[in-house]
């Protein structure tokens, strides 16, 4: 097993120069990094029944770009042992909730999807699946291959269950 690899992004995973820099290592033109996590989003096997998925939870996101108080927005996710990531991103301001879909490259530790709903193709959030076992950690969200953003994702507690 690879050893537990933070993709701290604005910080160790940095876009500089036109190149994306990886621990200040330059790794990739940020057209080339789009596409590895629009690949990683794509690579779901297909062979998995959908019935047989175990899914382990991986908890409950707040989401909002860096600098902002709140987005009304949050991510709720799980992970199968075969790496698919699902889940549902929910929108409190629009009272909208959408179906996300991904995968986790097992080599590179990143985590990646996208709306499974077929609408905003062009979207994709990843981070590492170190950082979606932390309590606060950040993201990456890709606007098509020109245009990302680094957002903060915060866990938030699981409501207590009533007696």
């Amino acid at each position: 097993m690879a050893k537990p690899f933070n993709y701290d992004y604005g910080n160790t995973v940095v876009y500089r120069d036109n190149y994306v820099y990886i621990n200040d290592q330059q790794y990739a033109t940020p057209e080339v990094y789009y596409q590895q996590a629009e690949t990683i989003a794509e690579s779901i096997p297909q062979d998995v029944e959908p019935e047989q998925v175990e899914w382990m939870p991986l908890g409950v996101f707040a989401l909002a770009e860096e600098g902002a108080n709140d987005s009304g927005m949050m991510l709720q996710l799980a992970v199968s042992k075969e790496g698919i990531l699902a889940g549902t991103f929910y929108n409190d301001i629009t009272g909208s909730d959408r179906p996300v879909e991904g995968m986790v490259d097992q080599k590179s530790q990143r985590a990646a999807w996208r709306f499974a709903d077929g609408k905003n193709t062009d979207i994709l959030m990843e981070t590492g699946i170190y950082n979606l076992t932390e309590e606060e950690a950040t993201a990456l969200v890709h606007f098509g291959p020109d245009e990302s953003q680094t957002w903060l994702m915060v866990r938030l507690d699981q409501p207590e269950e009533n007696n």
